[in-house]
């Protein structure tokens, strides 16, 4: 998705120069909704997250195609990684899903990782909260759509009790407007803050998207005592589902993983966006905040696999 915002920066770059918008030099966050810490998630070690990730849990796991996509491949990765030359990769239309992730714990209910798209995407394009310029750039015209969240949650008939997000970029996002108003909403820190100038734009449509929501809920990391990630998160406390702090591709990036019935699974957010980057090693392309930081996430994650190989991966937006 994020090659798309190369589209995106040529065409703010028109916007500034012709309105002489002072914010577009300075930057703006993806959001000006409301933040404040996250009222759960216990800080642990990755020592106590690996003592029981290969032990069975009770959380259900479904995931849900939201729609089908074509974006470039340069940013879903970064074709001037060595490993991308001697492959010889080359720009290109890659086709991707867009995902949400449905999770049931026994006690807390029903929770969603990242949103798929919304259902006006589908049925009333120029009234869905990603609309007008930035709709046009990221041609989500193109998007075949599959499962809205909406048409999901209302087939379920459970009540949806929060969303996890592994971050707030536009393709993750794009179903929020059918999560009902009142739902909390989590992100790792400052994800909300960042400032970029080609959010000038982008910051009314994830607004829409968040309008009716609590203010967004940043999970409280420490370091991790051994190491192996930036902080570690216990989200309910009962060692079931855990957050991860994996920067890098965006400041707040956050990976999760959950003890399932069948075997703990992996949500990567776009830490890595397809199964080739996996693979090999490879981070995503444009408008990855911190190329450096994404690598080491990136080697965090496949360190954790590899030492735990049961572990059933789920990636930004390829099987």
């Amino acid at each position: 998705m994020n090659s798309t915002f190369r589209r995106l920066s040529s065409s703010l770059s028109r916007v500034a120069l012709l309105g002489g918008l002072a914010l577009a030099s300075t930057g703006c966050s993806i959001t000006s909704h409301d933040i404040r810490p996250s009222a759960i998630g216990v800080p642990r070690s990755s020592d106590a997250m690996l003592a029981v990730v290969d032990e069975p849990g009770p959380v259900t796991v479904e995931t849900v195609n939201s729609a089908d996509w074509a974006v470039p491949l340069a940013g879903l990765v970064n074709l001037d990684h060595p490993r991308a030359k001697a492959a010889g990769l080359v720009d290109r239309k890659e086709p991707i899903q867009v995902y949400f992730h449905a999770i049931h714990h026994p006690t807390r209910g029903l929770f969603i990782i990242d949103t798929g798209v919304e259902k006006a995407r589908r049925d009333a394009p120029d009234k869905a909260a990603l609309r007008g310029l930035v709709a046009s750039i990221m041609e989500l015209d193109r998007m075949q759509v599959r499962m809205p969240l909406g048409d999901w949650l209302a087939e379920h008939k459970e009540p949806l009790q929060g969303v996890l997000m592994t971050h707030l970029h536009p393709d993750h996002v794009t179903g929020m407007a059918d999560v009902p108003a009142g739902t909390p909403v989590y992100t790792g820190p400052g994800e909300s803050r960042h400032k970029d100038w080609r959010y000038v734009v982008l910051q009314p449509n994830t607004d829409r998207a968040l309008d009716g929501k609590p203010p967004v809920e940043e999970w409280q990391f420490q370091p991790d005592p051994q190491g192996r990630f930036e902080g570690v998160l216990d989200v309910f406390g009962d060692g079931t589902v855990w957050a991860i702090s994996v920067p890098g591709h965006t400041t707040g990036s956050t990976a999760y993983l959950v003890r399932s019935p069948e075997g703990p699974v992996l949500f990567t957010g776009d830490v890595s966006h397809t199964r080739w980057g996996w693979e090999n090693d490879v981070e995503p392309g444009d408008l990855t905040e911190d190329h450096p930081g994404n690598a080491k996430s990136l080697e965090q994650l496949r360190a954790l696999v590899a030492a735990h190989p049961k572990i059933s991966v789920r990636l930004g937006h390829q099987r």
